[in-house]
């Protein structure tokens, strides 16, 4: 006689985004999951029917589906797009020379720079911008992952990793390559803040 199971209302660490067949020891031993009709959407899973395979049997059942998160009017105040990156530096005129010279980035003279109390500079990244500040770094300089990918850094969408790649490597820039694969290059600022540069096509 099969084996009657109770298929759980709560599945964890199931992964339906690639989902034909899952199996979960965790939740049953020996048991294998079939979801059809299966999606994902905020994170929530969709599932319409569950066939539960067990060593004496199957048992087939309904899943609840969970309601899908619904966007309150009270707080969608929105979301456009990323303003602007705050990146700190020790000295302007260094990074400016980096970030200008080496990156090849523009200032937006349109942004006010004597408003605020310390230096700094606004430079153009497509629509949107950077902001150097010239402020005290309270994060170590030292000690920081080789691979920029490994710690906090800002990502800047670009049309050819490979040109990008050959300038640091005349100007002996020192950097890691995406360890994923893709054309995706990482470097680090004079104040070793950590930059990505992926390439997208436009």
């Amino acid at each position: 006689m099969a084996s009657l199971l109770k298929a759980p209302l709560f599945l964890p660490s199931l992964n339906l985004h690639k989902v034909n067949h899952v199996s979960s020891p965790a939740i049953f031993p020996n048991v294998q999951y079939k979801f059809d009709q299966a999606s994902v959407g905020n994170g929530r899973y969709h599932v319409s029917s569950l066939a539960v395979k067990a060593q004496q049997g199957t048992v087939e059942g309904n899943v609840l589906e969970k309601e899908p998160v619904r966007v309150n009017e009270e707080t969608d105040y929105g979301v456009v797009s990323v303003h602007h990156v705050g990146i700190l530096c020790e000295n302007l005129e260094r990074s400016l020379d980096f970030y200008q010279n080496m990156l090849g980035l523009k200032i937006n003279e349109a942004r006010p720079h004597d408003k605020l109390p310390y230096r700094g500079a606004w430079l153009w990244v497509g629509s949107e911008m950077i902001h150097l500040m010239e402020l005290p770094n309270p994060d170590p300089l030292t000690g920081r992952p080789e691979h920029g990918g490994r710690d906090r850094h800002t990502c800047i969408a670009i049309r050819d990793v490979s040109k990008l790649k050959a300038i640091f490597d005349e100007a002996g820039i020192p950097y890691t390559l995406s360890k994923s694969g893709r054309p995706a290059i990482f470097t680090r600022d004079p104040d070793a803040n950590a930059l990505e540069f992926t390439q997208v096509d436009v």
